[in-house]
């Protein structure tokens, strides 16, 4: 792959929106535009970064309040991580496994220039696919993982069909029932 940096593959006009947007704006935008996520722009400088999980979160999280009342830039994580446009692809790659990110903002003396994405990667080079893919099963793992701690406490844990919804996962019993982690929020 030789010496290949970000600015070159990079995705040099990524698809923005200002901080003070709604959360119900931001996933239009995101349909609109086919993009996971956006950049929070504030005169050139980026200020935040919003995805399809960041959204379903404020959903599930906050759902007492409407979308509309919420603003992306009070949901976005406050450090980002970001890269430079003079890093090599690789370094790039190493930078998304070690923090399980799929996009990572390009900033060139403190302004946002692009985006290099996964997909990016893979368009420019599909032979990476197996290190990439191999990058996804650890995401899948470490979700997993996270899930099992936090119904550890439940009083019995087996996989396979939900009682209330058909879904198949971990299930907990509740009342009798074996029934998944979203069920058993809702009951």
């Amino acid at each position: 792959m030789g010496r290949i940096l970000v600015t070159d593959i990079m995705t040099r006009e990524p698809v923005i929106i200002k901080p003070d947007a709604d959360l119900l704006e931001c996933a239009k935008k995101m349909v609109r535009k086919r993009v996971g996520s956006l950049l929070l722009l504030n005169k050139k400088k980026l200020v935040g970064f919003i995805s399809q999980e960041d959204i379903l979160w404020a959903l599930i999280k906050k759902s007492k309040k409407d979308l509309s009342d919420i603003k992306a830039i009070d949901i976005s994580p406050k450090k980002i991580a970001t890269i430079k446009p003079s890093a090599t692809i690789e370094e790039a790659m190493k930078k998304m496994k070690k923090l399980k990110f799929e996009r990572l903002p390009v900033i060139l003396k403190k302004e946002l220039i692009g985006i290099i994405t996964v997909k990016d990667i893979l368009n420019f080079h599909p032979a990476l696919y197996p290190e990439l893919d191999e990058f996804a099963q650890i995401r899948e793992e470490t979700k997993k993982l996270k899930r099992l701690k936090k119904i550890k406490g439940a009083k019995s844990m087996n996989e396979g069909i939900c009682e209330e919804c058909g879904a198949q996962d971990i299930l907990c019993r509740i009342n009798g029932m074996l029934v998944c982690e979203s069920c058993k929020n809702s009951m």
